[in-house]
């Protein structure tokens, strides 16, 4: 059964005004439900907040977060977090005051608390999963380049109190990727939408102002909503070539290897080339990213192996390494967001990690690249006889 009478109000997340327009909405409307654009995940985090209590996950394990798309997941929410704190800093606005204001204000009413966003996770992962190869380096970059940029890089903060801040932030997505961006937002538009229909009595619901025409429109045209089970689901990526050639290229080197030995061509100078070249230049990322000698020679040792293995990556073992020689706690997750500049983030060591990882695994790709020319296609040559 769909609200007898529901009032959308569309907010900017760092915006005052926004704070005293949802208070004032729900104090006057006295509703029976409130709606607020937030999963469980993002309520409990913002209560957590609020009582002051520190978030002392049992799930924060360093292997998880360098592993995969873990590591993607993890930058993509450590950016959005950083660029609407930073927004919020300036305007002198918590990021999620809104939110809060609506939550303390149904409380003061008695209303039923809704929480009718998806799962950030779900939705992050879904959108990386629409994203090619090109476009995930380019928003890899795009992450980076935030976390080292000035101040003065940031945008208009006038024009940005006019929308939601998440939504600006997406229209970087629609240019680089429109099939991501369709996930991030008309895919939760649907699913706010359709969670709307499903209250009942008089709805008040908070959401960004970006979402609140799509939202509008899915609410008028609930037939063009997507069953919900589909907008949940997160599948595993697709047939690529990039994936193919990516999985192809180990599986080469080990053939040539393997069928030079057999034919009794000497390997041992080529062996040793592909050796040095991958843990030589793993080595080096490391280090330039920062990382302690320990975990630098970590990374030196297992290249040669897991750039022949589709499935490991050097950086992942030398990123634990460095987790525990910088002993990384709850205390660096929590405090990355809280980061206001490059010299914050240098200080933080979670932050220290990351870059190891990602030192260590571009510095092991371009070691593996270089070994092609340099030690792999003199075997092959032998091998056909040129």
């Amino acid at each position: 059964m769909p609200p007898e009478k529901l009032k959308i109000i569309g907010t900017a997340h760092v915006s005052q005004l926004s704070v005293e327009e949802v208070k004032t909405a729900i104090l006057e409307d006295e509703p029976d439900v409130v709606a607020v654009e937030l999963d469980p995940n993002r309520y409990y985090n913002l209560m957590n907040q609020k009582e002051g209590v520190a978030e002392e996950s049992k799930k924060f394990k360093m292997g998880e977060i360098i592993k995969g798309n873990n590591l993607t997941l993890f930058l993509v929410s450590a950016f959005l977090s950083y660029f609407q704190k930073k927004i919020g800093d300036d305007l002198g606005v918590k990021p999620g005051a809104e939110m809060m204001a609506a939550i303390e204000s149904a409380e003061q009413v008695g209303a039923k608390i809704a929480l009718i966003d998806r799962d950030i996770q779900i939705t992050l992962q879904r959108a990386l999963n629409q994203m090619s190869l090109w476009e995930k380096l380019k928003f890899f970059y795009g992450i980076m380049g935030s976390f080292f940029g000035s101040d003065d890089e940031l945008e208009d903060l006038e024009s940005i109190k006019e929308g939601d801040v998440l939504a600006e932030v997406m229209e970087y997505f629609q240019e680089m990727s429109p099939r991501a961006y369709e996930v991030l937002v008309k895919e939760r538009d649907a699913y706010m939408a359709h969670m709307l229909l499903n209250q009942e009595g008089d709805v008040v619901a908070v959401v960004g102002a970006g979402h609140r025409k799509g939202i509008q429109h899915y609410l008028e045209h609930p037939q063009e909503i997507a069953p919900l089970h589909q907008l949940m689901q997160v599948q595993k990526t697709g047939f690529s070539w990039s994936k193919l050639v990516i999985f192809l290229i180990p599986v080469a080197i080990i053939i040539i290897f393997l069928l030079a030995f057999l034919k009794g061509i000497n390997i041992q100078m080529n062996l040793f080339q592909f050796v040095l070249l991958t843990g030589g230049f793993s080595f080096v990322g490391s280090l330039l990213a920062g990382s302690r000698l320990l975990s630098a020679a970590v990374a030196f040792l297992v290249a040669p192996i897991t750039s022949i293995h589709p499935l490991l990556a050097a950086g992942w073992f030398a990123g634990i390494v460095e987790a525990k020689l910088r002993r990384v706690s709850m205390d660096d997750l929590s405090d990355l967001g809280k980061c206001e500049g490059f010299k914050e983030l240098w200080g933080n060591r979670l932050f220290r990690v990351l870059l190891v990882v990602v030192g260590a695994n571009i510095g092991c790709t371009i070691g593996t690249l270089l070994s092609i020319p340099n030690a792999i296609w003199p075997l092959f040559s032998q091998l056909i006889g040129w």
